[in-house]
């Protein structure tokens, strides 16, 4: 009899256990692997993250790294890794090599290299964002699709931390631009 209730109480804790589980990976919090190198140097290909999908609870903010289904037809059930770079109401270009935000030149120490294509200026509409990656010449970003945006209720959350490999183990603050001369 003692062997039946243990039984139902292992049950039941791996049942519990298991709903806990997904429902943090699903609402919370999840490991992510980054699969490309659009976002070099900044990120390796096959490094690890965390991100929070608190998405509703979330401030946004440029240079935020951010995971999201993409506003392509043919991949909209794939995830990118992009860094944020244009908030609703901000208007974007790039030009000569240089990213423009609200018409002021930024310096972007986490960038690849400078930018070899001219974008723009567009501005983001409410409720939507502009990505790129930090290896620009080279990222199936903003600057390549029709539809430059990624609609809020795209976004799967922000990148918090690199937790593999364990020694590059670091938090991910939101990147900072200069104003460029």
């Amino acid at each position: 009899m003692h062997s039946s209730r243990w039984r139902k109480s292992l049950l039941a804790c791996t049942a519990a256990a298991v709903l806990v589980g997904v429902g943090l990976k699903t609402y919370v919090a999840e490991g992510v692997v980054v699969p490309s190198g659009s976002m070099l140097p900044t990120i390796q290909v096959n490094d690890r993250f965390l991100i929070e999908k608190l998405v509703p609870l979330t401030r946004f903010e440029f240079g935020d790294i951010i995971v999201f289904h993409p506003p392509l037809a043919d991949r909209e059930d794939e995830r990118f890794i992009k860094r944020l770079i244009g908030l609703p109401g901000d208007t974007i270009e790039v030009r000569d090599g240089y990213l423009y935000r609200n018409e002021e030149k930024l310096i972007e120490p986490y960038i690849q290299e400078k930018m070899d294509y001219s974008f723009g200026p567009i501005t983001v509409p409410a409720g939507h964002y502009l990505v790129l990656g930090d290896n620009r010449n080279v990222s199936l970003d903003s600057h390549l699709w029709d539809d430059p945006f990624v609609p809020q209720n795209q976004l799967i959350g922000k990148v918090v931390c690199r937790f593999y490999p364990f020694e590059d183990f670091s938090t991910m603050k939101t990147a900072s631009a200069t104003l460029g001369p």
